[in-house]
């Protein structure tokens, strides 16, 4: 497995980037192919932040723990992540095609270019990059699941790999917005 660190507003010691790979490096049983983790150690208000990131094909697992000791923050990120994978795979196994989870996808993120002082009313401050991989809707749906995120924009391979977005209801349940081309 692959590791990165990254600090904000503390330095890390040895002993806590070796804990972590020792801890991050156990979860590489799961992933058939190489997997990558970005870990990042942060303090916020005197407390201590670890967030995991791990990356395995097109598939994200993403924890952040937030305790009184960095160490304990790692174990709880790690038990997390854990889970998550445990649950996802049997997912993965029931509902989804073959290969799911050894598909390829490289983001590519990319930094915003300052812009403007007089488009300040639409100013974009921040601006990522990805390739669009095809996948059904519940794919699509474990996906953004797995990143927290509120919404997910993919190629809807049931409808000829046309564009489309799933996204987190207010009142529960999932949208799916698709393209009208045919």
């Amino acid at each position: 497995m692959k590791f990165t660190f990254t600090e904000k507003k503390m330095d890390s010691s040895e002993e806590l980037r070796a804990y972590s790979e020792k801890k991050i490096g156990k979860l590489d049983r799961f992933f058939k192919t190489e997997a990558e983790a970005f870990v990042t150690y942060s303090i916020e208000r005197g407390r201590f932040r670890a967030e995991i990131t791990i990356k395995n094909g097109g598939l994200f697992y993403r924890a952040s723990e937030l305790t009184s000791d960095m160490y304990a923050s790692v174990d709880s990120g790690v038990a997390s992540i854990e889970r998550q994978i445990r649950r996802n795979k049997t997912r993965l196994a029931k509902r989804l095609r073959e290969g799911v989870m050894e598909r390829d996808v490289v983001p590519a993120y990319a930094a915003a270019a300052e812009e403007d002082e007089a488009a300040d009313e639409f100013k974009i401050v921040r601006s990522k990059r990805f390739s669009i991989k095809p996948m059904s809707p519940e794919e699509a749906i474990l996906q953004m699941n797995l990143l927290d995120h509120e919404f997910f924009v993919f190629r809807n391979m049931d409808e000829n790999d046309n564009i489309a977005i799933v996204y987190k209801r207010n009142q529960g349940g999932y949208g799916l917005i698709s393209d009208e081309r045919e």
